[in-house]
């Protein structure tokens, strides 16, 4: 087992293993995993997707997830952490941007198995700046976190452009009507922009008349177009709350509570406890998607 880390943006961590071993990493954020070598299964919520040579996926912040290791398989561990958010002085980067992409990735990427890369070049891409941070870290010194800061800020935007070119939205499976997901896309990338988030705009966006935005999106999400956007934001409390030093003052002003007051009930109200309290258990509630037993996997 190797196990690089580089000024805390990440920990990285190369392995090759014949059975899976439970590690003991806390995925707060999450990891991006990369199989160099190997064949097998990964199962994440009960769900199972095979792997091989190539495969690359993203690991959720949930404690149920495993592979089943069918041939010796070497993996390379990529894991975002939340100190690097909250240590900024050690490293000039825009706090904001990279929480932003980082967020969208983390709130939007539906937390089931399978490959997130559908697009072969972006897998050379990725492959390539992983064997780069790889080779940085074992020679690493101070010139190096400016690059390996350009390598992780890289990934996270192919990441990104591959969530939004594929379906990883809470849709009914059966749904065929690729407005919805359009919609859904926008209002997520939007997420903290209130205006162009309001009914009329959206109308107008989706070529809609106002006074049926609100039924269409019903009857797609089975869930209210307001709830839906609560929520949504809320995902986003949840991750600036564990893997930040943001103040809940500069939490509710970025995405558009009233106050702190606002954030704290609207917050208690969805995700049955309040902040204090879900930062002293250090779990997500409400970015979690499907049921687990973490008893039983980890």
């Amino acid at each position: 087992m190797q196990v690089l880390e580089a000024h805390k943006p990440f920990e990285i961590q190369e392995i090759e293993l014949t059975d899976w071993k439970q590690r003991p990493v806390k995925n707060n954020f999450f990891e991006l995993v990369l199989i160099k070598n190997g064949k097998g299964t990964q199962c994440i919520n009960y769900n199972d997707y095979e792997y091989e040579k190539g495969s690359i996926f993203l690991l959720p912040p949930l404690k149920c997830h495993s592979f089943n290791i069918k041939e010796s398989t070497n993996f390379v561990f990529l894991k975002f952490t939340d100190s690097f958010f909250k240590n900024v002085n050690k490293v000039t980067i825009d706090r904001n941007e990279w929480f932003k992409e980082a967020s969208y990735i983390l709130s939007n990427y539906n937390q089931l198995p399978g490959d997130i890369i559908k697009n072969e070049v972006d897998r050379n891409y990725l492959e390539s700046l992983i064997d780069m941070i790889l080779q940085e870290s074992r020679s690493y010194g101070e010139d190096s976190v400016s690059l390996i800061t350009s390598f992780m800020t890289s990934i996270l935007e192919i990441l990104i452009r591959n969530i939004k070119n594929s379906t990883y939205f809470e849709t009914p499976n059966n749904n065929s009507d690729n407005r919805i997901t359009k919609m859904l896309a926008y209002i997520n990338e939007n997420i903290d922009k209130a205006e162009l988030l309001k009914v009329e705009n959206l109308a107008d966006v989706f070529m809609m008349s106002p006074t049926y935005v609100s039924e269409y999106f019903k009857k797609q999400v089975k869930m209210s177009l307001r709830e839906y956007i609560i929520k949504g934001k809320l995902k986003l409390v949840e991750i600036r709350l564990l893997n930040s030093d943001f103040t809940l003052t500069e939490i509710a002003d970025e995405l558009g509570f009233t106050d702190v007051s606002h954030l704290s009930k609207t917050f208690k109200r969805y995700a049955g406890t309040s902040i204090k309290e879900f930062k002293n258990n250090g779990e997500y509630m409400l970015l979690k998607r499907g049921s687990c037993a973490p008893s039983i996997r980890a």
